[in-house]
């Protein structure tokens, strides 16, 4: 089988929901939320501070490889951020065309440069200029803005811009997260590139897994909320591909899944202040419910709930073996 790759995903999958689905197995690689490039050169810091895995051979702690997204809509700006992270020896340097974000999009970042497919071969020009061929450089785009009409001309400018792979989200800026993926368009952008293609997009189960390949025609797939929704996917489909038999007892992923969630609730309590930190359990947990009937139950019993300790209490009730959490970070320092 292909690569599995665990998708972007800005304020949802960060350094520790990485670390925690990274630690559960079957990714290849992982790729970070977006650092905003927008008009000036950012310090060292800024990535670190986004892909602290920089600092740990842009590797997770479960050794996979992290590559950097970056953000932006001028070349000239981009070329010259690309040039301040390869300093930092990222596993690789990605560029967002796809996110549908409207704050994004509003400065016209993100899915809406692919109205322009000239504006596109020219930043990926000027970054491909800064980024040395040690460095995998790869772009993420959708298929449009509101249709299709300009699909092709933007994957074959983003291809002659000088990236070695490209990842396909296969829906238009307009089409948002609404089912379906249209992975048929991934075939077709296959056969207008040379590069290897990734194909992403309404991928929730091992058989989902298996149609988007066949439908697609490639090998290598990106996931992202499935994984987030149910973080033994990857390992199942790695288990399916190997010709071992797929446990479906989701109770038994459960129990592997409390020490886990008890890791990611320490994590956030020691990286954000208290007052985000429930937040981010909730928006985890709510994903889970898609799968768990645990997480649901575990979900309504803190959904009210906003102190860090009595969230720990309940998470205790529900077999998440919590330790104290540590002190996060004053509001100023919070993420």
């Amino acid at each position: 089988m292909g690569r599995l790759l665990l998708a972007p995903m800005e304020g949802l999958v960060d350094d520790v929901l990485r670390d925690v689905l990274t630690r559960v197995g079957g990714y290849d690689l992982a790729v970070s939320e977006f650092v905003r490039v927008s008009g000036s050169l950012l310090p060292p810091r800024a990535f670190r501070r986004l892909c602290p895995e920089l600092d740990n051979g842009s590797r997770t702690r479960a050794g996979t490889p992290l590559v950097v997204q970056l953000l932006g809509s001028d070349p000239a700006c981009l070329a010259d951020n690309a040039a301040q992270l390869v300093e930092l020896a990222p596993a690789g340097i990605d560029l967002n065309f796809g996110c549908p974000a409207p704050t994004v999009n509003r400065h016209g970042g993100g899915a809406m440069l692919l109205a322009d497919p000239e504006n596109l071969f020219r930043i990926v020009a000027a970054v491909r200029r800064a980024v040395p061929p040690t460095i995998p450089f790869t772009a993420k785009m959708r298929l449009g803005v509101r249709d299709t009409a300009r699909t092709l001309d933007c994957a074959r400018a983003l291809a002659a811009g000088g990236i070695v792979a490209l990842v396909v989200h296969a829906r238009t800026r307009a089409d948002a997260y609404r089912p379906p993926a249209h992975w048929e368009w991934i075939d077709r952008i296959r056969d207008v590139v040379q590069q290897p293609v990734v194909a992403n997009g309404e991928v929730w189960t091992v058989a989902d897994h298996g149609r988007c390949r066949m439908v697609s025609g490639v090998d290598d797939v990106m996931i992202g909320r499935g994984a987030v929704a149910d973080p033994f996917l990857a390992r199942r489909i790695r288990a399916q591909a190997a010709g071992e038999a797929v446990d479906a007892d989701r109770s038994a992923d459960w129990r592997q899944l409390q020490p886990l969630l008890a890791s990611y609730w320490q994590q956030v309590c020691a990286k954000v202040s208290p007052r985000h930190a429930p937040g981010r359990l909730k928006l985890w947990l709510g994903s889970l419910r898609r799968n768990f009937v645990e997480a649901e139950a575990l979900f309504r019993a803190v959904r009210t709930l906003r102190g860090v300790e009595e969230i720990s209490r309940v998470l205790a009730l529900h077999g998440v073996p919590v330790l104290r959490p540590a002190p996060g970070p004053t509001p100023a320092d919070a993420s």
